[in-house]
Parts: C-alpha cells; structure tokens; sequence
C-alpha cells in the first residue's frame, strides 16, 4: 500500500468543496477507504487548513472538518531536522520545503499536489490527483 502525503490543496478542495477540483480530491479519499492508499499531511499543514477554512466557513466548521480529517489520514510531525533539511532544499516556497522534508523523513511513496511545478526540485514523486488516480489504478 502507497503512502502518500496529500498537499494543503488538496485537502482544501475536500474541506471547501471547491469545484471543479472537489472531485477528484473526493476520489482520492475513497482510495483510502478502500484501503489502497493511505494518506497523510503535515502538523503544519492542520494549522493551515483551519486558518483558511475558518475564514471561509468559521471555527466550528474548520474544527468539525479537521476532527474527521485526522481519523482518516496520518499526522506526521515537523520538528528542528525537519526544518533544518528544509532550509537546506532549493524549492521557491518553505512550506513546500517542510512537506518535502517530512515525507522524505516518514519515507513516503510521493506528494499529490495540484501545483506540481512547485515541487520540482522534490526528489519524491509528485503527481496531480487525475495522474495519481491513473497511476493508482493502472
């Protein structure tokens, strides 16, 4: 079974239902369910899924939403190490940098993002949903 770390986008499609991207966010989830994958996101990226979803949709709603959230996918942690690779790394965003370091670190499979290019320097391997699904299925 693939472990695999889902990028704050696409959680955020799930949490907001943000078309046209909520459903192939939706199918990825069902692959867990189904026990042909299993998820995972960051401590950091909790943080930032309930800032945003508490904007659009307000605390009780990004609290309910992150309660389920973390009885489906793993929570990996973000400590000094990974911080410290992550300052080392050539990636434009640091926040993309702490996920790359932590999966690297948990030794996941690959990062499902939609904004692939910035991962390019990732030595993981990074997939938009629609080609994770393609891949998942053969």
């Amino acid at each position: 079974m693939e472990r695999v770390l889902f990028d704050t986008n696409i959680i955020l499609d799930v949490a907001l239902k943000r078309m046209p991207h909520f459903e192939l966010a939706s199918e990825l989830f069902e692959m867990i369910d189904r026990n042909k994958v299993t998820g995972h996101v960051t401590a950091s990226t909790i943080t930032d899924i309930y800032y945003i979803s508490k904007k659009q949709k307000g605390h009780k709603s990004a609290i309910a939403f992150i309660s389920s959230l973390i009885e489906i996918l793993d929570v990996i942690g973000v400590d000094k190490e990974t911080i410290i690779n992550a300052l080392r790394m050539d990636l434009k965003d640091f926040e993309d940098s702490i996920q790359v370091s932590a999966a690297q670190y948990y030794k996941l499979d690959c990062i499902i993002t939609r904004n692939k290019a910035d991962f390019e320097q990732s030595y993981l391997k990074v997939f938009t949903p629609k080609e994770y699904l393609f891949h998942i299925r053969g």
